[in-house]
């Protein structure tokens, strides 16, 4: 892991980008991290937006988990941002918005080749930057990961025994294998669904919660659009954490 730039962003928090492998992240840390006391980690996900346009959501999340005693982190999702295009995506992606311009269901096929790529690029991505991370002085376990493409988090979750606990966000597509995988979870969950998210099918949304294997599991589902998270859905959120990450 190679440090690019440094910014303190007030209130004790400081902002580090960084390169691993090529792959370009940001590192927050509140003030109280250091390494005789090494702090918690949230591993921030995000949707293939890449990091540049979704720095401001991704900089108050960041914050938000400072002021409650948590490092977070973040990496560049496969094909996203400044990284260079994966032609599977690529092509999946014309599939989809051709399916969506005919007004044609998005069938299996596309879900999965629009999905699962990703995931299989992303993840191995994600439990190496964390290898990185938590060798870092100040920064410690337990780990948790919070939103982004719900079927990374669900693999994440899956494999990764250092995540701790997840909070994830149903609002993408499923493919159905995941549904599988989902079973194999076994983490505290707290799954927020946004009803109205035209962009989801809430039935297959309600199928996964039901389907993950966790014992400690709830889920928060609120009237409104995918963009329209209430602010108290993001105080549940973080009391989330607070209760198992610390």
């Amino acid at each position: 892991m190679r440090f690019t730039s440094e910014q303190p962003l007030g209130d004790g928090v400081l902002e580090r980008e960084f390169t691993l492998d090529g792959i370009p992240g940001i590192l927050w840390t509140p003030a109280t991290a250091a390494a005789p006391a090494p702090v918690p980690l949230i591993l921030l996900g995000h949707p293939t937006l890449g990091l540049r346009r979704m720095y401001p959501r991704l900089a108050a999340r960041a914050r938000h988990a400072a002021a409650d005693g948590f490092a977070t982190a973040t990496v560049e999702l496969p094909g996203s941002g400044d990284r260079p295009r994966l032609p599977v995506l690529e092509q999946a992606r014309a599939g989809l918005r051709r399916a969506k311009e005919a007004g044609s269901p998005v069938d299996e096929e596309i879900i999965d080749a629009l999905v699962l790529p990703l995931v299989e690029e992303a993840v191995p991505e994600w439990r190496a930057a964390l290898d990185a991370l938590l060798a870092l002085p100040g920064i410690g376990g337990p780990v948790g990961y919070s939103g982004g493409v719900i079927s990374i988090g669900i693999r994440l979750a899956a494999v990764e025994p250092r995540i701790a606990a997840a909070g994830l966000f149903a609002g993408s597509l499923i493919p159905r294998v995941m549904f599988e995988e989902a079973r194999r979870v076994t983490v505290p969950l707290h799954v927020l669904l946004q009803w109205d998210d035209e962009g989801n099918d809430r039935q297959a949304a309600l199928d996964l919660f039901d389907a993950f294997g966790s014992e400690e599991k709830s889920l928060h589902a609120n009237m409104g659009g995918h963009t329209g998270v209430p602010e108290f859905a993001g105080e549940a959120a973080a009391r989330f954490f607070t209760r198992h990450l610390k």
